[in-house]
């Protein structure tokens, strides 16, 4: 049986290391034998990999450059093919052979754009997870992100006499809560104003972000709500409305997904792959980094009702964002490069 292993770009969860996880599911789900390759140190990619029952291989070493020696020392005796979840294990392995190179962010700046020219080398795929960045990275393959399948839907219900905005990530000006928070506290709708959710943390925000943010929530006073990381179900359980407000432009847009397979209605900005994710037909899509514009367009939302649309995203969650689709799109992607793909899994 073919052996794929699966290499992250960082010890620590991320983006990246979540879609890492979801790939080698769908992997083993079409037949292939899985590993993940991450390093031990940090090692909570490689707890979230054990948990889910994978073969692990961990690269001894502290720190990003200790992990790119171990890796391409590794990966000079290793067999089968390596799948290299990021800009790091692809540049580490460069020119080696049987690989497969997957960016989750569009690399910026001379030194990011050199490192990839260098990592694609030799490379058998280039993916990408929107076409928001295919445009701009040549020769590479669309392979868009999906979401796991919604723990059960979410019960139809009105809207609430105090409803809740949502928010969930990094709080960061880069993910464009201090712009949300302005929104809110210009926010004019009948009733009381709207209670802001903000879940997530500032884990891995420079501190000049944290401060303008900081700044940005204080406006709300006691309608502002930070519990840190919460079970996905349990926030889409509790908000009325999602807002995704980046300000830098997005690679693809998971909390856009999820809230589709929740039925929770939301707002984006026009950030990179954000628009894309939410289909050329979705009514609220918002300038970046306007306030003013995001509070007209998140009043629209309220307005609206909890109802509005929300059949039309799940509908486009089933066809493009479910496991099934995603799964499908690996085993496509495993198939033209010659691996051997099964059908016992639907």
């Amino acid at each position: 049986m073919t052996r794929l292993h699966l290499a992250a770009n960082q010890g620590q969860v991320g983006g990246g290391e979540v879609m890492l996880l979801r790939a080698a599911q769908a992997a083993r789900d079409v037949g292939l034998e899985v590993t993940v390759v991450a390093p031990a140190d940090p090692d909570e990619t490689l707890r979230a990999a054990g948990a889910a029952r994978f073969d692990l291989h961990a690269v001894p070493g502290v720190g990003r450059a200790s992990y790119a020696r171990g890796l391409r020392r590794w990966d000079r005796d290793r067999t089968g093919v390596l799948w290299c979840h990021g800009l790091l294990p692809a540049l580490a392995t460069a020119g080696h052979r049987d690989r497969i190179v997957h960016l989750h962010q569009l690399p910026t700046g001379a030194v990011q754009r050199l490192s990839l020219a260098l990592a694609r080398r030799r490379a058998r795929a280039l993916l990408v997870p929107s076409t928001f960045i295919g445009d701009r990275v040549t020769g590479s393959r669309l392979l868009a992100n999906w979401s796991e399948e919604p723990l059960r839907p979410r019960a139809p219900r009105g809207l609430a006499a105090e409803p809740v905005v949502g928010f969930l990530g990094r709080h960061s000006q880069d993910k464009g809560l201090d712009v949300l928070a302005g929104a809110l506290a210009l926010l004019a709708v009948p009733g009381p104003a709207p209670r802001l959710l903000a879940a997530g943390d500032d884990r891995f925000v420079p501190e000049s972000q944290r401060a303008a943010v900081g700044t940005a929530l204080a406006m709300l006073g006691n309608r502002v709500d930070q519990p840190g990381w919460l079970p996905r179900e349990a926030f889409f359980d509790t908000v009325d409305l999602l807002v995704v407000p980046s300000v830098f432009p997005e690679s693809f847009g998971l909390g856009v997904v999820e809230a589709m397979a929740a039925g929770v209605p939301f707002v984006v900005s026009d950030a990179g792959a954000l628009p894309e994710v939410a289909g050329p037909e979705h009514p609220w899509v918002s300038p970046a980094n306007d306030a003013t514009a995001l509070a007209r367009v998140i009043s629209k939302a309220l307005a609206a009702g909890p109802g509005t649309d929300v059949e039309g995203a799940r509908e486009r969650w089933e066809a493009q964002y479910s496991p099934a689709a995603g799964r499908a799109r690996v085993a496509a992607l495993l198939r033209d490069l010659g691996l051997p793909v099964t059908e016992q899994a639907s």
